[in-house]
């Protein structure tokens, strides 16, 4: 019942009025009005039944002077209305929902604020309050007290009914996206973001708006598993990031726009202490796909960017607020790891090329640049690329005339399946510097390969021996018939220098054995360096030295 259409204005009568003068309103009022419109009005009034119906959709406590003031404004002004104060609540609440429906414009921040208002007014009523001032003035108009609280309590709820529509109503004249703002806000400061019971007209407006919005919510939640299925084989099929940067984007738009629609539900949920089904099923399709991005593919930053997103949509979610966060605490601590991992990578880099990098004039007279750095090695005009070169080998020659040294030439060899290049030099310590900075440059790469070989079951021959990764297969020469090929592992064997070379024998068998020379044959230097590093680790093979 609107208050315009109460019986008390229809007759311009107060509750303080007795039965007598609501006749003669009556009569005078059916010289203006419809007569049958003044008989029903006055039967409601002297009705003490149908009198409380009109009673509680009326201004109850407000004397006639008041009343009359307020009802003024209702016509003239109804906007004004917020500011009157010092009304009981269901008066209040009574007035505010007639003016609601003469606002002369409504947006979305207007109609929160009305709602809030008549919510917070009707939240305050107390049925026995309202029984005894409903009593007060039947006392003066002389009509019988209501006695029975569950006629005021049916009362109260058939106004609760009727304030639902009327907010109903008033959001129906705006747009889809001013409803749905003017609801958010609404339930927003009620619940103080969910973290508050809020009013019972509150939780009646998000119910009812619930129903509206199933529809949209269950059609967009079918979008998002689309396109959540369709990330997940496009990822897995390996389609370049810039294929999936406007998918993951498109992704975050719609879960986003699903947000929109849902999160009053979800505060109203969070604040009655429920769970919002269908956001925990939308968060688990999206959090399931950046977890798949990240542990089957490596998506750091779109796995980061879902997550992020679900931290921020979320958020009124408990459960999925809580696991997002955990997701996003993971993610980040990646992140710095990688940015860590990255900028060591970089230090690291940068420390390599200082320490190979080496440039020198050899010759006398006519001198050739020798120079070794990340881009190569440079010697007699030609490049060669590091990754380029497969053998390498060094050493030094002793000269000597009738006994007496006349001095040392030095032998670099490094080159590829097809070709090699040599330099000899005189000088030691361009010889030292030039070998140790070939050796981090491209003998700890072959090393490593060298060793990832034998763990993939290669073997490797040197010479006359055959070198697998549980050892080695050593070569017996024989005076008289063919020689004879003992296999030996590691723990079986022995190695020490000789003149020039590097050797390698079996326990207790030094005629079974092998010598490699450093000059003559490619990278014996590595074949030593892994033994070595071997010898003082310990173990049955060989590449276990990858594992430190």
């Amino acid at each position: 019942m609107d208050l315009l259409q109460n019986p008390f204005h229809i007759l311009n009568a107060s509750p303080r009025d007795n039965r007598r003068r609501i006749m003669e309103l009556a009569d005078d009022r059916s010289l203006l009005l419809d007569p049958s419109e003044c008989m029903e009005a006055r039967s409601s009034l002297t009705n003490p039944r149908k009198r409380l119906s009109a009673e509680v959709a009326w201004l109850p406590g407000i004397g006639p002077k008041r009343a009359g003031e307020v009802l003024s404004l209702l016509e003239s002004s109804p906007a004004n209305l917020l500011a009157v104060d010092k009304l009981s609540s269901i008066a209040r609440a009574n007035i505010l929902a007639a003016a609601l429906t003469r606002l002369p414009e409504y947006n979305a921040d207007v109609v929160a604020e009305w709602i809030l208002e008549i919510s917070w007014a009707f939240e305050d009523l107390v049925p026995d309050e309202l029984r005894v001032i409903i009593n007060e003035e039947r006392v003066v108009s002389g009509f019988p007290e209501v006695s029975d609280l569950s006629a005021v309590e049916a009362e109260i709820m058939e106004r609760r009914r009727h304030y639902r529509q009327v907010i109903k109503s008033t959001l129906d004249y705006l747009s889809p996206k001013e409803l749905v703002k003017a609801v958010t806000v609404a339930v927003e400061s009620a619940t103080d973001d969910g973290e508050e019971h809020g009013p019972i007209l509150i939780a009646d407006l998000v119910d009812s708006y619930e129903v509206e919005a199933q529809g949209f919510l269950d059609k967009e939640e079918e979008n998002i598993r689309g396109l959540v299925e369709k990330l997940r084989a496009s990822v897995d099929a390996e389609q370049p990031d810039s294929l999936l940067a406007p998918m993951v984007n498109q992704l975050v738009q719609v879960v986003k726009n699903w947000d929109i629609v849902a999160q009053p539900i979800q505060l109203s949920a969070k604040s009655r202490g429920f769970d919002h089904d269908a956001s925990h099923r939308v968060a688990g399709l999206v959090r399931g796909l950046a977890i798949h991005m990240f542990n089957e593919h490596g998506k750091l930053d779109f796995s980061q960017q879902l997550t992020n997103m679900l931290q921020e949509v979320f958020a009124e979610v408990g459960e999925v607020a809580e696991r997002t966060a955990e997701d996003a605490d993971a993610l980040s601590e990646i992140a710095e790891q990688r940015i860590r991992f990255i900028e060591d990578a970089k230090n690291k880099a940068e420390k390599w090329r200082r320490e190979i990098t080496y440039e020198v004039d050899v010759g006398a007279i006519f001198k050739d640049k020798l120079r070794i750095s990340p881009e190569g090695i440079e010697w007699k005009g030609r490049r060669w690329n590091l990754d380029s070169i497969t053998r390498i080998r060094w050493g030094g020659t002793r000269h000597s005339l009738n006994g007496i040294p006349t001095g040392t030439t030095y032998s670099i060899v490094f080159g590829n399946g097809s070709n090699f290049a040599t330099i000899e030099l005189k000088k030691e310590a361009t010889y030292s510097n030039f070998v140790d900075r070939l050796w981090r440059a491209v003998g700890v790469r072959l090393l490593t390969e060298y060793l990832e070989g034998l763990r993939d079951g290669k073997k490797y021959r040197f010479g006359s021996t055959v070198i697998s990764d549980d050892g080695i297969e050593l070569e017996r020469k024989k005076l008289f018939g063919s020689n004879e090929r003992v296999f030996c592992r590691w723990g079986e064997l022995v190695i020490w220098n000789g003149a020039g070379v590097f050797c390698i024998g079996k326990k207790e068998d030094r005629k079974l054995s092998a010598d490699f020379s450093y000059q003559e044959e490619d990278n014996i230097h590595v074949l030593e360096a892994a033994i070595r590093m071997f010898w003082k680790q310990g173990g049955d093979r060989l590449s276990s030295l990858l594992g430190n």
